[in-house]
């Protein structure tokens, strides 16, 4: 893990916003128009990146839907990509927030792996091992998990 995510967003050359309902059908939805969205910013599908940011946009719509979820509220997901120079890193900056603040998920370095045959509680291990940087943001109402990866040009 390298240095914590910045509170803020970087400059954002490619942003993208969308509110989806908190069933599992708007969770689905959220990873399928994430991995559309980034193809048409230049990643291709079944690329590295398009792979690992469909897992970490699909877990984290699945927690907002499973543990986030306020009946009637929606969950929001923001994916925003900066562009580096030749020879440095871009960023995708990857944000799922739901409008549960009092169900706050454990941050980097908090995580700890379920036991055996427990049947679930994977996606933050999922999300601590794939992401370059990741935390867990203050947002009103709620929460917001941020999840940057580090792009190469």
């Amino acid at each position: 893990m390298e240095a914590p995510v910045t509170p803020h967003r970087p400059r954002t050359e490619r942003l993208f916003v969308q509110r989806f309902s908190s069933t599992p059908r708007g969770a689905r939805l959220a990873r399928r128009l994430a991995v559309h969205r980034l193809h048409v910013w230049g990643i291709p599908y079944r690329s590295d990146v398009s792979c690992t940011a469909a897992l970490l946009v699909a877990e984290l719509a699945a927690n907002a839907v499973t543990h986030g979820r306020v009946p009637g509220r929606d969950f929001e997901l923001l994916l925003g990509m900066t562009a580096g120079c030749p020879g440095t890193l871009g960023r995708l900056r990857i944000e799922v927030s739901d409008t549960r603040g009092e169900r706050r998920p454990p941050g980097p370095g908090e995580v700890v792996k379920p036991p055996p045959g427990s049947g679930g509680g994977y996606g933050l291990v999922l999300v601590e091992a794939l992401a370059d940087r990741w935390a867990v943001l203050e947002r009103l109402p709620g929460k917001t998990v941020a999840v940057e990866l580090d792009l190469a040009y």
